[in-house]
Formats: C-alpha cells, structure tokens, sequence
C-alpha cells in the first residue's frame, strides 16, 4: 500500500537504511511539497520492491539515454500524472532522488532530474554531471542536474 509523503512532520519511514536518512527524507518531503503546492497532488511513495515496473522503467531510461546505471538500490518509488505530465521517481539508499519528467503530448517537455541529498557525495556514475545548488527548509542544501530526454518511452 502506497505511504503518503508527510512534509509536514518529516519521516524516515521507508528509507531507514539510508546513511543519510534525515536527508533523505527532507529531500522526498520537498518533493511532496512541491507537487501539493503546484498541482495540489498527493506524493505517496511505495518499497521499490513492490514497484518494480517504475524502478525498471526509470533504470531503462537511464540506461538507453546515457548509459548510466546507477548502483546504489532503489529504496522507494512512485508516479503521478498530473497536466499531461508523467512525473516517475525513484529514491535511492546512496540518498539520490530520480526523476523522469515525460509530457505525454509528442511536444512536451522530456528529462531526467537528479537530487542529491545533503551530505552524500555525487556518486561515481554521475560524476560527468554539474550540481546546481537550492536551499530547502526541509532538505537543507540539495544539488541538483538534468538531462534531455531524446527518445520515447
């Protein structure tokens, strides 16, 4: 069953393992803020286990884009749609956050968003990346990149 993000009172639950759990979870929270905020959405996230399909489908993007196969595991998943908008995120123990931003409509905006949480470094397989830093009252300094998503999924 679907946890539904509290960025309200911040919770590790989930992503426990993590040896940036706290940040981790400020990090997931930011998110779900964001998506209440903006869209008026409901982030809920579920063990990566139990979304494998979502796991699997971030990975192949990753993996047919650039090549890149990101080695920590995958911890939790979830997906929304909101606008014509399919919003995929995977959050890892390393304490990196995915997410895989595809407009449906053939015109629309298509990448592939990383955050790192406060206290990780970028790990090995992202290090050709630029960070760009954001403060966040619930995830402290997060840095973040991209990248343009050229094929279709």
């Amino acid at each position: 069953m679907p946890h539904v993000v509290d960025f309200v009172n911040v919770s590790t639950e989930g992503l426990e393992s993590s040896p940036v759990a706290p940040a981790l979870a400020g990090l997931r929270a930011n998110e779900a803020r964001y998506f209440k905020n903006k869209y008026d959405a409901v982030f809920a996230v579920e063990p990566a286990a139990k979304a494998k399909k979502l796991v699997s489908y971030v990975s192949k993007v990753l993996k047919d884009e650039r090549g890149i196969v990101i080695a920590s595991p995958p911890l939790e998943a979830t997906e929304l749609e909101v606008e014509g908008i399919r919003w995929t995120h995977v959050f890892y123990e390393s304490g990196l956050a995915v997410n895989v931003l595809y407009t449906l409509a053939d015109a629309g905006k298509r990448a592939v968003g990383f955050k790192l949480s406060e206290g990780m470094d970028p790990p090995e397989e992202l290090a050709a990346f630029k960070w760009a830093r954001q403060k966040s009252k619930l995830a402290g300094t997060i840095r973040g990149s991209y990248f343009v998503i050229k094929g279709e999924y």
